[in-house]
C-alpha cells in the first residue's frame, strides 16, 4: 500500500482553499467539485461531503474527530478485502462500498480511533471496467473524468 496523503473536513472549502493558497503557498492540483487536492497530497473536503460519505449528518461532525482520514491506495483490493476479513477485531467505518466513480473503499479505525480509508487505485478501477466491456470514452463517462485520465491510468493498470 502507499499513504496518499491526508484529506480534512472544511466548513468552507473556499476560505479553506485562500488560506492554503495565501499562507502555505499551496496550489491546486486538480478540484472534484466538493472537494480540492492541493500540492503535496493533501486534500480539502466540504463538510456536507465528508458528511455524507461517512452517513453522518453535518451537525455531527466535530473537529476534534470524525473530521479527516488517513487515505491509503492498493493494487490488490480484494487481497485487502480478505485480510480484513481475518481481522474481525478491525473495527468498521461502514461495510466496503463502491463510489458513485467506481472505485471501491473501506474505512476503518486505528488502535487511536483514527479513520483509515483504504481505497482501489483508480488505474485498476479503469482496468475493471475495461474488462466489463467498457471502452475509453464509457469509462470516463462512468467514472465522470476526461478519456485523458482514463488513458494514463490504463497504461498503469
Amino acid at each position: 500500500m502507499k499513504l496518499e496523503g491526508p484529506v480534512l473536513a472544511v466548513r468552507d472549502l473556499q476560505a479553506s482553499l485562500v488560506f492554503y493558497q495565501t499562507v502555505l503557498g499551496l496550489e491546486i492540483i486538480r478540484g472534484f467539485g466538493d472537494s480540492v487536492e492541493l500540492e503535496g497530497g493533501l486534500s480539502l473536503q466540504t463538510l456536507d461531503s465528508w458528511a455524507g460519505s461517512l452517513g453522518r449528518a453535518p451537525q455531527d461532525i466535530r473537529f476534534d474527530g470524525g473530521d479527516s482520514e488517513l487515505y491509503f491506495v492498493t493494487e490488490d483490493f480484494d487481497q485487502f478485502l480478505r485480510t480484513l476479513g481475518d481481522m474481525p477485531e478491525a473495527g468498521l467505518v461502514h461495510p466496503p462500498l463502491e463510489h458513485r466513480w467506481g472505485q471501491r473503499t473501506a474505512r476503518l479505525y486505528d488502535p487511536d480511533g483514527h479513520i483509515l480509508e483504504i481505497a482501489e487505485s483508480l488505474s485498476k478501477v479503469c482496468k475493471r471496467f475495461r474488462d466489463s466491456g467498457l471502452d475509453e470514452a464509457g469509462i470516463a463517462r462512468r467514472m465522470d473524468v476526461p478519456v485523458e485520465f482514463v488513458r494514463r491510468q490504463l497504461r498503469r493498470a
